[in-house]
């Protein structure tokens, strides 16, 4: 459950930056945020090669002048498959929220049969006594 919600949280923080960033950035620190997502242990080797492709883009680099953007934000293609991955993050959260949430359920329901048992069960050997 943890894992899943620093996966959401981690995700959730990426895409807000990409949105964000809308405009033409600077190569240096621009992609800090996505590139965080791969260290992640639920986030799939494909996503993480997909990643990997992104960050390796050039798209818009001019190396020969200095202050030459990082590239155009045309990541519209990593945006959704961030937003995916979200998606199958917080269902599979909330999955494991409501199996938590109906075990300690059966756990209370089996608890308060297993009280009711004992009680009667003294109660009917006081009577005998």
């Amino acid at each position: 459950h943890k894992d899943y919600s620093e996966s959401v949280d981690a995700l959730q923080h990426a895409i807000a930056v990409l949105k964000e960033q809308t405009h033409d950035r600077k190569q240096a620190a621009s992609l800090v945020q996505v590139s965080a997502l791969k260290d992640l242990s639920l986030i799939p080797d494909s996503a993480k090669r997909a990643i990997d492709v992104f960050l390796q883009e050039p798209e818009g680099l001019e190396v020969s002048a200095p202050e030459a953007d990082g590239y155009e934000f045309q990541s519209h293609g990593i945006v959704g498959m961030l937003e995916k991955l979200l998606d199958e993050f917080i269902a599979e959260r909330t999955k494991l929220e409501k199996e938590e949430m109906n075990g300690k359920h059966a756990y209370d329901m089996l608890m308060q049969d297993l009280t009711a048992q004992i009680a009667q069960a003294t109660q009917h050997r006081e009577e005998k006594s």
